[in-house]
This record gives C-alpha cells, structure tokens and sequence, in this order.
C-alpha cells in the first residue's frame, strides 16, 4: 500500500538500463505504435543479440517507457530507432535515452553518430538538434505516406570527439 501512494506521489522518473533480448517483444510492441512499418518481435531479437547493437531501454512503472538502439562499425555508430510511448512523451524521456546512449557510444570508440529522420517528425528534429546533431543530407520523397506526399530523409551526424 505504501508503494502504491508514493508511486502517486513520485514524479516518475525513468530507470534507464541496456536492452536485451528479453525485451524483445515491449520493443517491438512500442516500434509498431511508433512507426509505419514495426519491426517484428523476431527482428528485434536479432538486433538486440548482434554484437554490433547496442540499446538502451527506458522503464517506468514495469512497463517500456522508450528505447534507443544503434549498430556500431569500427568508429561510426547508426541509431537505428528511437521510441517512445504515447503516454510519456514530453517528459525527457527521449533526451535521458540519447544522453546515456550517446555517451555508452563513446564509451565503446565511437567518434561520429549518424541517423536518419523524417522532415515532418518536429519533436525529433528538436531532440537532435538540441543534443548536437547536424544536417549533413537529405532523401527526398523517402518517406511515402498513404494520399499524401512523400518526405525527404534528413541524414543527422553528430561527431562524438
């Protein structure tokens, strides 16, 4: 009971921690929310066994709050996902996960972070400009959307040195 009436009362931060492939299908749970085409549950269970992987998961409450996930060649890293759930955006919870990955990256050698963006996505486009991140190219008509035009892919890159 106590529990439960200070988790009333907290302000809920997340616990931040490495992903593994036990969190396999909360991740792909929360892609397929998050994106057009979800990765299945089998394919984040490949990406998170990869030695080339590295991922970080954000959890509030027992439950995936968010998750970051990146492959990382010699010194260059690629995020590859960035999510969030619904019900937490606008608490940070995006910026602690960059942060963390960000310095884990460096950590393991890395000296530049690239990742690619939709031209539309306003609240990611501010997270990465916040933390460093720089327009280097852009893929137009990549991102397709159903009656609609299509929009460009930003490719990011952020030097870690």
């Amino acid at each position: 009971m106590i529990n439960f009436i200070t988790g009333l009362f907290s302000r809920g931060e997340a616990a931040m921690s490495e992903a593994s492939a036990r969190d396999s299908s909360a991740i792909a749970a929360l892609h397929g929310a998050s994106f057009r085409r979800g990765w299945s549950e089998q394919e984040v269970e490949g990406l998170l066994i990869d030695r080339q992987v590295i991922a970080h998961r954000a959890m509030m409450g027992g439950k995936l709050a968010g998750f970051i996930m990146s492959r990382l060649v010699e010194d260059e890293a690629e995020i590859l996902s960035v999510a969030v759930a619904d019900r937490q955006r606008g608490r940070g919870v995006a910026r602690q996960l960059l942060h963390l990955h960000l310095r884990r990256l460096a950590g393991l050698g890395a000296h530049s972070v690239f990742l690619e963006v939709d031209e539309r996505n306003d609240p990611a486009l501010r997270l990465y400009h916040r933390a460093g991140f720089r327009e280097m190219a852009r893929r137009s008509n990549y991102y397709s959307e159903d009656g609609g035009k299509a929009a460009a892919a930003l490719i990011f890159r952020r030097d870690l040195l």
